[in-house]
């Protein structure tokens, strides 16, 4: 077997993975023009010399040879001042290349090792190999040792180099699957958010259409006792002769009648309608629903343009509001004053007030709260009757707590008059 094939036979035994130690090394051959230590075990002299002057000028490196002959000095050298490259005889008096390369490989499993021996039988040639030495050269043949130096450096660097690339690319694949991972749980949040917003979505639905149900059904079934209620109180005014208090009960059926028809209109989406526009004493209107549910009222005798029975209607639910929130008449009182073009009246309770974060909502349709005095459509029906007057309706908090409830309605023009 020539010397070529045995090298070819033991790299492909080398190749196999228990041949090779597999500890990671943070070990780096030099750049072109920094120093090459080499580390040499030979016990000649002149072995040593011929090796050095071999090398001399055919390596990209400045050369840093350092010679030991034995297992101490050996060992030494590796712990102190650890090679970059190791040169080392077969056989020595008292140590062996084989476990030279043994040693080696256990402390700095990346650093080539290379044989360099004056003979070397077929058989130890293969194993040499087959263990893991880099490679072998006779001293007889020295003028192959640089081309070794350099391939075996070439291998050493690329085997770094995709080491390196596994590395980077293990560690990309780490932080790709980390970030999958997160994709995942942040997309399986968002479905269960979705799923719960779905959810309270149709709950929310079917309870708009109880409540719409219940209102039509509700309005409906009020329907015919008002309508009887306005017959018996029909037929009492013909018996009786017309009185303030019949007059008073008429217009309070009335009133309900027209509460109803609007609870039926909401109920549908549908906006309040019905008003009936014509020249009207406002101060009445005030004073009658102060008397009708035993509240203070101080209003202006002021002439607009207007429904009383709808604006009756609007200060009857802010008053009942009120004294439901306050808890009593007593605590509630209306107020009027002129103001450029406009009249303000003012239902004003003593109870516990409007949060700021409810006061935006507290005219919405179906909108409930206790603190905000809302029974879900009676703000809301007032707020569309002041709007179909052209007036504002809002509410501030009263100096010294509870809440006042603001009506404007502009005051009739000179075309008007």
């Amino acid at each position: 077997m020539t010397d070529m094939e045995i090298r070819s036979a033991a790299l492909d035994m080398a190749a196999h993975p228990a041949a090779r130690p597999t500890t990671q090394s943070i070990y780096r051959f030099p750049g072109p023009g920094e120093a090459l230590n080499v580390l040499h075990l030979e016990d000649s002299e002149l072995d040593h010399e011929l090796v050095v002057m071999h090398l001399d000028g055919e390596l990209p490196w400045q050369l840093q040879v350092r010679r030991v002959e034995d297992e101490a000095g050996f060992l030494d050298a590796l712990e102190r001042d650890p090679p970059h490259l190791i040169l080392s005889d077969y056989a020595l008096p008292s140590y062996d290349g084989l476990s030279a390369y043994r040693a080696a490989s256990a402390r700095l499993p990346e650093v080539p090792f290379i044989i360099v021996t004056g003979a070397l039988g077929e058989e130890v040639a293969v194993d040499t190999l087959r263990q893991g030495v880099t490679d072998y050269i006779l001293k007889q043949r020295l003028d192959r040792l640089a081309p070794t130096i350099r391939r075996a450096v070439a291998e050493v660097e690329a085997r770094a180099s995709r080491e390196r690339a596994e590395r980077e690319v293990l560690s990309l694949n780490s932080s790709l699957q980390a970030r999958l991972t997160e994709v995942e749980r942040l997309r399986n949040t968002a479905e269960r958010q979705s799923q719960r917003l779905e959810i309270q979505a149709k709950q929310l639905e079917e309870a708009l259409n109880m409540q719409k149900t219940f209102l039509a059904e509700t309005s409906h079934e009020l329907r015919t006792p008002l309508t009887a209620l306005h017959g018996y109180l029909r037929r009492a005014e013909r018996e009786a002769g017309g009185s303030q208090t019949l007059l008073d009960a008429q217009r309070v059926a009335e009133n309900m009648t027209r509460l109803v028809n609007d609870l039926l209109q909401l109920s549908r989406g549908e906006l309040v309608q019905g008003i009936e526009m014509h020249f009207m004493n406002l101060g009445r209107v005030i004073s009658q629903v102060g008397r009708d549910y035993g509240v203070r009222a101080t209003p202006e005798n002021i002439e607009i343009v207007g429904d009383p029975v709808r604006l009756s209607q609007v200060f009857m639910n802010l008053v009942t509001n009120a004294i439901r929130v306050s808890g009593s008449p007593e605590l509630v009182h209306l107020e009027s004053s002129l103001r450029p073009g406009e009249v303000e009246v003012r239902v004003v309770d003593r109870g516990p007030g409007v949060p700021d974060a409810i006061k935006p909502r507290i005219f919405d349709k179906f909108f409930r709260g206790k603190e905000a005095g809302s029974a879900g459509l009676g703000l809301t029906i007032a707020q569309q009757v002041v709007t179909s007057h052209g007036g504002t309706l809002d509410v501030t908090d009263t100096p010294g707590g509870g809440a006042t409830f603001r009506v404007r309605l502009p005051l009739p023009d000179e075309e008007d008059e």
